[in-house]
């Protein structure tokens, strides 16, 4: 398990207009793209400047491919990532503050100590 490869996911796709997008309609299909595409590619340094070895496990894989945000939480993705990701996916389905409402209504299971998020 990386935490840290989910937050860089939650990160650059919250940051792409149209990656934000195609992760709302094809989330399965986007979360396999990334992987391949954007997984092992290192932020803010010239393109081909690569890592080869990270990748999803089956558990974080589901759980960004079904939009599974408790999970994401149990698994120790950083919750200020993961609810500005979801936020921008969701929304304009809801009225004002109603998906935060749902978001702390789904992870109101959850006491503390909360997962550790540290990468």
């Amino acid at each position: 398990m990386s935490k840290y490869l989910l937050n860089k996911f939650l990160y650059t796709v919250d940051r792409d207009p149209e990656l934000l997008e195609r992760y709302r309609e094809e989330p399965a299909a986007t979360v396999r793209m990334w992987e391949d595409e954007y997984a092992n590619r290192i932020l803010n340094c010239l393109h081909g400047e690569a890592s080869t070895w990270l990748s999803f496990d089956d558990t974080e894989r589901e759980a960004l491919s079904t939009h599974d945000y408790p999970k994401l939480f149990e698994l120790g993705a950083h919750p200020f990532l993961t609810i500005t990701l979801f936020i921008g996916l969701f929304e304009r389905d809801h009225g004002p503050l109603e998906f935060q409402k749902e978001y702390a209504r789904r992870l109101s299971h959850m006491s503390l100590p909360y997962p550790d998020i540290t990468t």
